[in-house]
């Protein structure tokens, strides 16, 4: 301290100017301070509130006919296929032949699967399911064979094995004129055999 007053004396500054490089150091010192201070200080880390995401279940609605242990209507994730509607109805029946179906199909909300019974083969009362007849003057469109769309007025090799395609992939013909959306098949085509036909 002796030093520092022996330095501040011989110091060749007037009054004012010694008053003012008081202020100054005081300034810089106060200064240096608060920001010592302040870094020196842990930081908070702000966390941020996690966020919740509300996912609706999107269910659809469909309706399983036919011969299955179960008919009635179910509710299924959306994105199912036939085989889960057919799982969901407690599956086919002893006389149940899902073969005409393409059960890797998804189906949409409003659907109808319908499962046919064996050829000559009936089923309990509470099923009903509709049976294709060994010899019939009409052909079933949902449940016919390729040999038998063949035997059709206008109907070729090519035609018949389109619409077997088509019922494969976007499932059973909801009337006899949706016919008209399998390529090839206008009008007037479906106009030839339409009397011999049945859903």
């Amino acid at each position: 301290m002796e030093n520092i007053r022996n330095w501040w004396n011989d110091l060749h500054y007037s009054a004012a100017q010694r008053k003012s490089l008081l202020i100054v150091a005081g300034l810089v010192l106060a200064t240096s301070t608060f920001f010592i201070l302040r870094t020196s200080a842990p930081s908070e880390a702000i966390t941020p509130p996690p966020l919740t995401v509300d996912v609706a279940a999107v269910d659809i609605t469909i309706d399983v006919q036919g011969a299955v242990l179960h008919p009635g209507v179910y509710k299924l994730p959306i994105g199912s296929r036939v085989v889960d509607a057919i799982k969901a109805a407690g599956g086919v029946s002893k006389v149940g032949d899902p073969s005409d179906l393409n059960q890797a199909r998804i189906i949409a909300d409003g659907e109808q699967i319908y499962v046919y019974a064996k050829s000559g083969m009936a089923t309990s009362s509470t099923q009903r399911a509709k049976v294709k007849p060994k010899s019939s003057s009409f052909v079933l469109v949902n449940r016919a064979s390729v040999k038998e769309f063949e035997a059709l007025d206008g109907i070729g090799p090519v035609l018949a094995s389109r619409i077997v395609a088509y019922r494969k992939a976007n499932g059973p013909f909801a009337s006899i004129e949706d016919l008209e959306k399998v390529p090839g098949i206008g009008a007037s085509t479906l106009a030839k055999f339409k009397s011999k036909l049945r859903v």
